[in-house]
């Protein structure tokens, strides 16, 4: 069995690892960089930019692949799935059209209002800068404010937090296209991550990811800094009904999708904020998580290869899906200055990891020596019986890397997950 990965960061070392554990799986690559983890896994690997589809097309006939497993968003946007499975290679990932879930803004908001689709937020959707900024000016309150295209994860800003009135208003103009103004949501953020065949959707261990790039929950948004779940595959502040609630939601997601003659197949990842009055959708992503696909896959009994093939023959089931009852916690190595103004080239050396899996990301490696790159480099995933055994098998492993670059402690302590308590509790 030939499965192609695109992509080459750390979603897409814990995709082809987990995909490696069967010996009878053929792994191939296609990365802008080299990724030292995949490259060592991988059969052949083709150097190009993940859309590029001419290119990852001919090394996908090259090499005689039979799948293709998407990692990030951009060759979803570009209609990678579309041309590859044109050619008959059969795609974890959906088409371009499905992919507006998260390519689309607008699109996404539109289709939940369409199809009735719980947990949408008040949103107002605006083309031009103008009509934005006059919203904003007559608006009394909070706002998210969310460019309609892809953002790298990184292109909300909080009016009433991040930015005042003024800043908003610069913010919207600086933007090349169109915008989503929506209600703030206030609450504790929680991932919902989902394999979906186009009807049957099997639901992964809870995550929670932490944007911000300082410990406390304090500095500028990144691409994510690290995440932790929990051993009963819950989250602490997420009730019993909370989680029917959003499993209820992907659910309807993916019956929209379908009635609307655009099955979707791959990974659904829903970002929901834990409210007040139950999750409401912050976004959805059409691919797994960059640092939640880690937790997940770290977890993962079955064997990926056999879910691949399910996921794209319509077959998918529950009772083929087993993670193990752990808790992981995932931790961001970055270079200094990230994400504003990243130092790379800054040489690094990996102490001892023992017992935490470590994940290659957007990293250097020349004659065996690693030097940061200009995003986050790499990430270790503790795992343990406790969390509180994961988190020390994470932080050994972070704190034994030398070089100008840095992490967040407090992912997956106990105090930062006692303010998530109270923090609930609080709103409730």
């Amino acid at each position: 069995m030939k499965i192609l990965v695109v992509g080459g960061g750390g979603r897409e070392h814990a995709i082809a690892r987990a995909l490696a554990r069967n010996s009878e799986t053929e792994i191939f690559s296609v990365m802008a960089k080299q990724n030292p983890g995949i490259s060592r896994i991988a059969k052949g690997v083709r150097f190009c930019r993940e859309t590029d589809i001419p290119r990852i097309m001919s090394y996908a006939q090259e090499t005689g692949v039979e799948y293709a497993f998407i990692g990030p968003e951009a060759p979803l946007e570009a209609g990678i799935v579309d041309q590859l499975e044109s050619a008959g290679i059969d795609c974890v990932g959906p088409t371009r059209a499905a992919a507006r879930i998260e390519t689309d803004k607008a699109f996404c908001r539109g289709m939940m209002d369409q199809h009735n689709i719980d947990g949408c937020p008040k949103y107002r959707v605006f083309h031009t800068p103008a009509d934005a900024i006059s919203f904003i000016n007559d608006h009394d309150g909070d706002l998210a404010i969310k460019p309609i295209g892809l953002t790298g994860g990184k292109g909300v800003r909080i009016m009433g937090e991040q930015v005042d009135r003024a800043g908003a208003i610069a913010y919207v103009k600086s933007l090349s296209g169109g915008v989503v103004l929506e209600e703030r949501l206030i609450g504790e953020e929680f991932t919902l991550q989902a394999f979906v065949d186009g009807i049957r959707l099997v639901p992964m261990p809870l995550v929670q990811d932490h944007k911000r790039a300082f410990d406390g929950d304090l500095g500028p948004n990144t691409g994510g800094m690290g995440s932790y779940s929990m051993p009963d595959h819950m989250l602490p502040f997420v009730s019993k009904g909370d989680y029917k609630k959003a499993l209820a939601i992907m659910h309807s997601t993916v019956a929209a999708l379908e009635r609307t003659g655009h099955p979707y197949k791959g990974i659904l990842y829903g970002q929901f904020m834990n409210t007040a009055k139950g999750p409401k959708v912050i976004e959805f992503n059409a691919r797994f998580g960059d640092p939640e696909a880690m937790n997940v896959l770290s977890l993962l009994k079955s064997d990926l290869s056999d879910i691949v093939v399910n996921i794209t023959r319509g077959s998918l089931s529950a009772a083929n899906v087993a993670f193990d009852q752990k808790a992981t916690v995932c931790k961001y190595i970055v270079p200094e200055g990230y994400p504003d103004s990243a130092a790379a080239g800054d040489p690094i050396m990996i102490g001892t990891h023992t017992g935490a899996l470590l994940y290659y990301a957007n990293v250097e490696e020349r004659g065996g020596k690693l030097s940061t790159l200009s995003s986050r480099t790499l990430a270790f995933v503790g795992i343990g019986p406790t969390l509180e055994e994961a988190e020390k098998s994470a932080e050994l492993s972070a704190s034994a890397v030398k070089g100008r670059v840095r992490y967040r402690r407090d992912i997956g302590t106990k105090a930062l997950l006692d303010r998530r308590i109270a923090h609930m509790k609080e709103l409730r």
